[in-house]
């Protein structure tokens, strides 16, 4: 048993260590950051329910996307830089403060536009990530100037997101998206500098990732069988909501399945295609998180509670289904299966956005789901030899 100590020497973990796993001061992470992630869909379903689609559906992206990037930045860094000492675990906790500093915010931003709070968690988050750069610049000569790149350009996105705060209320969406983009710059410009990139371990960071889905998909069914019970508590619309309590659980099983049947971990051989798979996980995080919104949607729908038509409830489902399935099918499926499967996903997708057309859409989504669950168990591992 080794005794941890206060501070010592941030070194670079080796990218084959051999059983590299997820500690539990990261999965203690995750399970804070999915209360935001929960905070983030609770008004997206009241939007879309009190038919304010345009304006829910922005403000979830824009929410979702400092939840999802300080989440991952943090993830990539741990994989590397790993100490577990006593100012490691204080830092982290910083992180951690600052989600739920961004969660207390999520109301008021979508209410009334106001930003401040989740604009203070978020660069706290980030600020404290700023500091474990730092560290990592002066213990790793290699890649110091990675590093050092790292520090520099997330401390000057986060003056620029303070700034953002004191212009006019016009100017809001474009600098949001310019300061998106400035974000995402930053890792690509330091993974490239001349030391080069940092040691992240590939089964770590699928480990990661995979952990991170398995939470925010338990989420899906927390909020559902919250709407469910609540539909319920007038004794009315028990065939409906059965239905639907059956059909969410069928949609989130198949989910997981889809995402889980193939090891990501030997997609990670190179940085470019590292990055593409964990840039692309915006859209698997926040489809599967709106895929609870849109179902709370569909019991509000069900219940007479929602100034929508069949139609939008229906595709408050099934949108994010065929985002999650497209995004898995792009980032898993592709890379690794050829014939029929392949093909299978953008057709079954492509059903599912027309599932909203016809009567019992949440249904007939499942349906399709457990569908394309059925074809990769079979003809799928039949082509792998699974």
């Amino acid at each position: 048993m080794t005794t941890r100590t206060f501070l010592t020497a941030m070194r670079p973990r080796a990218a084959d260590e051999s059983h590299r796993v997820a500690t539990p001061l990261e999965l203690f992470f995750d399970l804070c950051f999915v209360v935001a992630v929960a905070q983030a869909a609770l008004p997206l379903h009241h939007d879309i329910a009190e038919h304010h689609l345009a304006h829910g559906v922005r403000s979830y992206l824009m929410v979702f996307f400092a939840i999802w990037w300080a989440w991952m930045n943090f993830t990539w860094f741990a994989s590397a830089y790993d100490t577990d000492d006593d100012v490691y675990r204080l830092t982290t906790l910083v992180q951690i403060a600052g989600a739920l500093v961004l969660a207390a915010g999520v109301e008021a931003a979508f209410d009334h536009a106001d930003y401040r709070a989740i604009t203070a968690g978020y660069v706290i988050m980030r600020l404290a990530m700023v500091g474990q750069w730092l560290r990592a610049a002066r213990n790793d000569p290699q890649r110091r100037g990675t590093a050092l790149r790292y520090a520099a350009g997330i401390a000057v996105v986060q003056l620029f997101w303070l700034v953002r705060l004191a212009l006019p209320d016009s100017w809001q969406l474009v600098l949001f998206v310019v300061l998106v983009v400035a974000e995402l710059a930053v890792p690509v410009v330091a993974e490239r500098a001349p030391g080069g990139p940092t040691t992240y371990h590939p089964r770590h960071i699928a480990e990661r990732y995979g952990l991170f889905t398995i939470i925010v998909l338990g989420e899906v069914v927390a909020s559902t069988t919250v709407a469910v019970r609540t539909g319920l508590s007038g004794g009315e619309h028990l065939t409906e909501l059965a239905g639907v309590a059956i059909a969410g659980l069928l949609i989130v099983f198949s989910l997981w399945w889809l995402y889980f049947d193939r090891s990501a971990h030997d997609l990670l051989d190179n940085l470019r295609r590292s990055m593409l798979w964990g840039y692309g996980h915006y859209g698997i995080f926040a489809s599967a998180a709106a895929v609870g919104a849109g179902l709370g949607v569909v019991v509000d729908y069900d219940t007479g509670h929602a100034e929508i038509s069949g139609t939008v409830a229906g595709y408050a489902v099934a949108l994010p289904v065929a985002v999650f399935l497209l995004c898995v099918w792009l980032l898993h499926v592709r890379p690794h299966v050829s014939g029929p499967v392949v093909s299978a996903y953008p057709v079954i997708s492509i059903l599912i956005l027309l599932t909203p057309l016809g009567p019992a859409p949440v249904h007939v989504t499942a349906v399709l789901a457990v569908a394309l669950v059925a074809l990769t168990m079979t003809v799928g591992r039949k082509q792998s030899g699974r």
